[in-house]
């Protein structure tokens, strides 16, 4: 999967057009999470427009990767990459969170059939994805595609990850690869205040995964930490990917105030006009 500079810099581009749709649909909903989506914005764009084996114009085809959204509360971000890389209309994400929409405040399957699976208890999302990667495994055919499950820090503090991730380790899932938001944030405050994770690296050594440490906003460090993931055939791996909450906007960044609210209208404008003076 090369990534030339030049392709880097589309990327950026992208991600910074993507922002700007993710703030224009939280302050059209005014409700959402807002910090969240915008610190993962690198990695959804990275992921579907480099790294993904899929087709937006046959989004059944069976051979597709898995895409496994634990943390549905980010689903703006979820939501803006799927409409910028061509599942549904743009103009769709200004429904975020409206009555009768199918943009819901977490992703629901039966409405959006284009996601892999309904989310919103946290917890849950890396056991569908250990269930897909097992299925595969049974059906032999585990080297066909790849499940890739994106799970939020926070959301390690439920009981039920770490029995999905034992289970993976368990049955050595090595077409599994998980991407942790590490964002040290939760919406009351700093992970390692609420319920301290670390050592998170060593705990999930234990538990027989492959780990590997990025920064979640360098797309050539990120692509090569997949690729490596890709090369790893007797276990699992996950991948603890270190991103600044509410990147692109500096009054968002950082802040844990910014986990669960969206920006109102002259916050939203003050966002937007930040994002349009970036330049690559």
């Amino acid at each position: 999967m090369f990534l030339s500079e030049e392709k880097i810099k589309d990327l950026a581009i992208k991600a910074n057009d993507i922002r700007k749709s993710i703030i224009e649909m939280l302050v059209e909903a005014k409700s959402g999470h807002t910090a969240g989506p915008l610190g993962m914005t690198d990695i959804f764009t990275l992921f579907y427009f480099h790294i993904l084996k899929h087709d937006p114009k046959n989004p059944t085809w069976e051979e597709r990767d898995r895409l496994v959204l634990s943390n549905g509360h980010i689903c703006p971000v979820l939501y803006a990459t799927m409409a910028h890389a061509g599942y549904f209309e743009k103009e769709e994400l200004k429904t975020l969170r409206k009555f009768g929409t199918r943009l819901q405040g977490h992703p629901h399957r039966e409405y959006l059939p284009y996601v892999e699976n309904s989310s919103g208890p946290l917890g849950a999302g890396l056991s569908q994805a250990v269930g897909m990667a097992l299925a595969d495994k049974i059906d032999q055919k585990d080297g066909a595609r790849f499940i890739y499950c994106f799970l939020s820090d926070g959301e390690l503090d439920e009981g039920n990850s770490w029995e999905g991730i034992m289970l993976a380790g368990k049955h050595k899932l090595h077409n599994l690869i998980a991407i942790i938001d590490r964002n040290n944030i939760q919406i009351e405050g700093v992970t390692e205040e609420i319920m301290p994770l670390e050592p998170l690296a060593d705990k999930w050594k234990a538990f027989n995964w492959h780990v590997i440490e990025v920064s979640g906003h360098d797309f050539k460090a990120l692509n090569e930490a997949v690729e490596e993931a890709q090369t790893i055939f007797e276990k699992p791996t996950v991948i603890i990917a270190h991103t600044i909450p509410g990147k692109g906007v500096k009054s968002f960044e950082r802040n844990y105030k910014w986990h669960g609210k969206a920006p109102n209208k002259e916050e939203a404008a003050m966002a937007l006009k930040e994002l349009d003076e970036v330049r690559f």
